[in-house]
């Protein structure tokens, strides 16, 4: 795929969706963390629906310690790996104390540090907490990024660098989240509803279906 039709699919992605987000709902950098780390193998409406419950109550890390590890697990145990999830959240609040004054880092070595945090959670907030441009590449923008040609490549980090390196410098903020609803929404994996595509001039997948 040429330059051209990449800006003009990034043109395109942001006029239907000027502000586009995360699905997961939270107010601070420290909500958005533990979101993210639940919603592993899990559905964001899942984990939306499970911190409703837990974040008026806990949405520190000292107030999550606070709770105690059997009372963490009250709140998210509708959510699939709950027990190895909430031990993870535990051991993060920790060190975010002891460690980072119970804020959340802005730097990926510190993110990754935490337990439960890998390179995608990391993407995750970086991007969405404190405006990096980053690309946190899940299931949904490893299969556009593939199908489409925008990115393509055989691992998620490999499609990952491509994808920061070929995206216009313009659209990278918000690239992510673009990406993501497009694959969530439209470029589904088993039928991409390829009629209703904003993009599907451009796009060079083979088998496009009605």
């Amino acid at each position: 795929m040429n330059r051209t039709k990449r800006q003009e699919i990034f043109e395109r992605l942001r006029a239907a969706d000027p502000n586009p987000t995360t699905e997961l709902v939270y107010t601070t950098p420290f909500e958005l963390l533990v979101a993210v780390i639940l919603s592993a193998q899990a559905t964001d409406k899942g984990v939306n629906r499970a911190t409703a419950g837990l974040f008026p109550k806990a949405n520190t890390p000292q107030a999550i310690l606070d709770l105690g590890l059997e009372g963490l697990k009250r709140y998210i145990r509708s959510i699939g790996l709950f027990n190895s999830k909430a031990e993870n959240i535990f051991k993060t609040c920790r060190i975010l104390i002891e460690r980072h004054g119970g804020e959340v880092p802005d730097q990926r070595a510190a993110l990754e540090a935490l337990p439960g945090v890998g390179r995608k959670t990391a993407n995750v907030v970086l991007n969405t907490a404190f405006g990096q441009p980053t690309m946190a590449v899940d299931t949904h923008i490893f299969r556009v990024a593939n199908r489409t040609g925008i990115a393509p490549g055989k691992t998620v980090l490999a499609v990952e660098k491509r994808l920061l390196r070929v995206i216009p410098k313009e659209f990278l903020h918000d690239a992510h989240h673009w990406l993501i609803l497009h694959g969530r929404y439209t470029c589904v994996a088993r039928k991409p509803r390829c009629g209703a595509c904003l993009i599907e001039d451009l796009c060079e997948f083979r088998h496009k279906s009605a």
